[in-house]
């Protein structure tokens, strides 16, 4: 079976993902930057009887992502899907946010996922197969006060995506950016707004999300959204004035007792 690389698979979607995929019978290779963590996993999916192979890696270093794909090459891994799933957001007005935390996630959620998709994109095309699956975000589709530089990024995540989905149509490859909305993962904590209403009101099972991007990038779908009320919300900003639709998204970013 394929060879499927899974970032960010320790926890939440990304280990819900990598289930699925070892159900399925495929070879995995995951990343994540808790080895402890990851070792657990491998443990619990080799019982599957599929071969697992991990790296503890914090791709938001920047000589991560090379130094990941050089170790594949050396050791001849064919990686034929690559999920890149890995990021984080943090929660907090821009101007008192510090200067770690917002290249942070500029540096994993867009350089890291870029650069992954940059060195494996090339085989894949060479091969005539291959698929990978870039998780943005409901959040992309528009801007997010209190999260400003997460909204951001995946706003990038869903346009560099679908260009380069567009750009490979004719080569047996296909990129798919998958879209969840607020899901119960361990993300809300590390952002600092698990208390907000958008938690409070409208987040989804880990499972099922990760059931919706298995789905999509399986049938090799450009955009996929997952949920009906996120599908519906992100719809929504298309018709819906600028400046209401920030405010609105402000507004379901702060605390819940607020």
């Amino acid at each position: 079976m394929s060879t499927v690389l899974i970032t960010g698979a320790s926890g939440g979607i990304g280990y819900e993902l990598a289930k699925l995929f070892a159900r399925d019978r495929h070879t995995l290779v995951l990343v994540a930057r808790s080895g402890d963590k990851l070792a657990q996993v491998a443990n619990e999916l080799q019982a599957l009887g599929v071969t697992v192979k991990t790296f503890a890696l914090d791709l938001g270093a920047p000589p991560s992502p090379k130094f990941l794909y050089d170790q594949l090459q050396r050791e001849g891994v064919a990686v034929d899907i690559l999920i890149n799933n890995a990021g984080f957001g943090t929660w907090g007005e821009f101007a008192q946010m510090p200067e770690e935390q917002i290249f942070g996630q500029i540096q994993l959620n867009i350089v890291a996922l870029t650069e992954l998709a940059r060195l494996f994109l090339p085989r894949m095309i060479a091969r005539g197969s291959g698929r990978i699956m870039n998780v943005a975000s409901t959040a992309g589709f528009q801007p997010g006060p209190l999260m400003a530089v997460y909204y951001a990024t995946k706003a990038y995540v869903i346009s560099f995506s679908e260009a380069i989905a567009n750009e490979v149509r004719d080569s047996g490859v296909t990129v798919t950016c998958f879209c969840p909305g607020a899901t119960h993962t361990g993300f809300a904590e590390r952002a600092g707004n698990d208390k907000s209403r958008l938690f409070k009101i409208a987040a989804m099972g880990a499972e099922k999300v990760a059931l919706d991007g298995y789905r999509a990038v399986m049938e090799g779908r450009t955009l996929a959204i997952s949920g009906a009320q996120n599908w519906l919300v992100a719809q929504s900003t298309r018709f819906t004035p600028r400046k209401l639709v920030t405010a609105i998204s402000r507004w379901v970013s702060e605390d819940a007792k607020a």
